[in-house]
């Protein structure tokens, strides 16, 4: 269904119980796959080999398909290739067009329509490469591209022009050359490893990676930017966790949008990473008719919180081709933020970001708290909207003179 208290529609908040709703997880379920085994149907490979990849399927298994999807999924793979894991393809509503999880991965003609403004490559990526497949934009981290596949394909991915090779980028990593880089580059303490997603690597593979990286002894900490989790979390095996356990410190920033993601089969995988001791953050993207919307971004802080996943970005959506339809507005951005800061806890708070067109890095967006500053005070207001005075002395110090002793309760 559409989003409530979606930006502009004038509705009334919605109540509690829909927030309450939004918040239960729930399982996928087998859907269309209930003649697989079990051993199947939670063995990971099988869920790749098995993804649905062309229009045939899609409108045998989706027959309410619209004509902008039809169209859209006929020229899918000009831009970005259309994938679908069975397991998440189960969390789509095949009778609401305006499905939440739908718009994030079935193609709409919409993505062949660019506006001036947007790019193939909107945050500068290829300019701040200085060996294929990776990108050193910031002064002590380094983003290492693995691999341009997925398990499943975001129709607002900020990569389409690499991931999937739909485009003919023809992407091919050069992992000696990455990590040569990175050892001769001593100011580097930071590495995320992303693509694509570095979990589709085989255990084996990806412990090599990272053993290699670990070597090096100005890495302080390594990172992993993956979706595999909310795609595809049968590959979050106990292996798996105990091979990444080996590699700390080691963080994992996983990608969720929408409540209806966190299913029971995700709350599980994403348990089994964190006992293993990896601390878990989260990035989401802000999309229209998604989870613009104050009631759905609330259940979905608050369903992070109990998967043990501190919510990390809200990122406006970035400036990539053909996806204006998918893009909401920065000013709705701001008022969830207000909804959020002093109206839950402070760990449910993210920080909403705008990566600046062109490679300009992550701008934080707040809403206005901060109201004037001279030599004498600061203005500042609060979640309620009152207003307060904080002093401030011109050089630091404070503006009133120090006691000389300063006496304590004795502690009971």
């Amino acid at each position: 269904m559409l989003n409530e208290e979606s930006s502009g529609d004038g509705k009334e908040p919605p109540s509690s119980s829909t927030l309450e709703s939004l918040k239960q997880f729930r399982s996928a379920g087998r859907g269309f796959w209930k003649h697989v085994s079990e051993s199947d149907w939670h063995d990971w490979r099988w869920q790749l080999k098995n993804r649905v990849v062309s229009l045939p399927q899609l409108e045998r298994l989706m027959p309410s398909l619209t004509p902008e999807e039809h169209a859209g999924t006929l020229l899918a793979n000009t831009k970005l290739a259309v994938a679908i894991t069975p397991y998440f393809f189960n969390l789509i509503d095949g009778a609401d067009e305006h499905c939440p999880i739908r718009r994030q991965v079935i193609p709409r003609i919409e993505e062949t329509h660019v506006a001036r403004w947007e790019m193939n490559d909107p945050c500068g990526e290829d300019a701040h490469s200085p060996v294929p497949g990776l990108v050193h934009r910031y002064p002590d981290r380094v983003l290492f591209l693995v691999t341009d596949r997925c398990a499943a394909y975001c129709r607002y991915c900020t990569r389409s022009r690499l991931v999937s090779n739909a485009s003919g980028y023809d992407f091919h990593p050069e992992f000696a050359k990455q990590i040569d880089y990175i050892r001769k580059t001593t100011s580097i303490r930071d590495v995320l490893l992303s693509g694509g997603d570095p979990l589709l690597f085989s255990d084996d593979k990806l412990d090599h990676l990272l053993t290699e990286l670990r070597s090096i002894p100005h890495v302080e900490f390594l990172r992993i930017g993956t979706r595999i989790p909310i795609f595809l979390p049968q590959r979050i095996t106990p292996a798996l966790c105990a091979m990444l356990k080996k590699h700390h410190p080691l963080f994992v920033s996983i990608h969720s949008n929408h409540p209806r993601e966190l299913t029971t089969e995700v709350r599980e995988g994403l348990a089994r990473l964190a006992d293993a001791g990896i601390p878990l953050g989260n990035q989401s993207v802000l999309l229209r008719h998604v989870n613009d919307s104050v009631t759905v971004m609330k259940a979905h802080v608050h369903k992070l919180l109990m998967c043990r996943v501190k919510p990390y970005y809200i990122y406006q959506c970035d400036l990539i081709s053909g996806s204006a339809h998918l893009r909401s507005s920065v000013r709705q951005g701001l008022k969830i933020m207000e909804s959020l800061r002093g109206h839950t806890t402070g760990y449910a708070v993210p920080q909403f970001v705008i990566d600046a067109p062109g490679g300009g890095g992550k701008v934080p967006v707040n809403p206005e708290y901060f109201l004037s500053h001279n030599a004498d005070r600061v203005v500042i207001r609060n979640f309620e909207g009152k207003v307060f005075e904080y002093p401030e002395a011109a050089d630091g110090t404070p503006l009133i003179q120090r006691p000389a002793e300063i006496e304590e309760p004795a502690l009971v």
